[in-house]
C-alpha cells in the first residue's frame, strides 16, 4: 500500500464528487477543503468505507461563527486515517436563522456527543440526531455563548482602567 499524500487525497475525492469540494489549504499539512451541506454525510462515508482513504476516525466537531459573512457558521470535522497517520479538515458553511445540518450520528456513533457539544455552544441543529440537548451549559440557558453576538466588554463600564492593559 503507497503512502497517502494529500495530493492523492484531494483527486480521490474530486474523482468521485467533482466540483462539490474545494481545496482551501495545507496549513502545517493537514489539509483543508470545503464540501456542501448536501454531500457531507456521503462525503463522511465515502471517506470512512473507501478502501484507499480508510479515514476511519473522527478526532471531532466543531464550529466557529463568522458573522460577517453570507453563512455565519462553519461546522468543522476532522478526520483521522490511523493507519497511514494522515488527517484531514472539512469545513461545511451555514446559515439561516437556524443553522441546520445532516447528523454525522449514522457514520459514527461517536460523533453524539462532538454534535451535542457543538450545538450547545452555537446553537448548530444536527438533523436526525437521537438526542441533540444541552451537555455543559444549563437546560434553561437561552443563548448560545460562542456565538459573536454580543460585545465583548460593556462600553459603560468605568471601572476599568485601559493603561493597565
Amino acid at each position: 500500500m503507497d503512502k497517502l499524500t494529500n495530493d492523492r487525497i484531494f483527486g480521490r475525492l474530486q474523482q468521485q464528487f467533482g466540483d462539490q469540494v474545494q481545496f482551501i489549504g495545507e496549513p502545517y499539512g493537514l489539509m483543508t477543503i470545503a464540501a456542501s451541506k448536501e454531500v457531507i454525510i456521503d462525503l463522511l462515508f465515502f471517506l470512512k468505507l473507501d478502501e484507499e482513504l480508510r479515514f476511519n476516525f473522527l478526532t471531532d466537531i466543531t464550529a466557529a461563527h463568522y458573522p460577517t459573512q453570507e453563512h455565519p457558521f462553519d461546522v468543522v470535522y476532522h478526520v483521522h486515517n490511523m493507519v497511514q497517520r494522515i488527517r484531514l479538515r472539512i469545513k461545511v458553511s451555514i446559515g439561516g436563522e437556524i443553522p441546520t445540518i445532516a447528523t454525522a450520528t449514522v457514520v459514527w456513533k461517536g460523533a453524539n456527543w462532538m454534535e451535542r457539544e457543538t450545538y450547545d455552544f452555537y446553537g448548530i441543529h444536527f438533523e436526525g440526531h437521537p438526542d441533540l440537548r444541552r451537555i455543559l451549559n444549563m437546560d434553561d440557558l437561552d443563548v448560545f455563548p460562542m456565538r459573536k453576538e454580543y460585545p465583548l466588554e460593556d462600553p459603560n463600564r468605568v471601572d476599568k482602567k485601559d493603561f493597565y492593559f
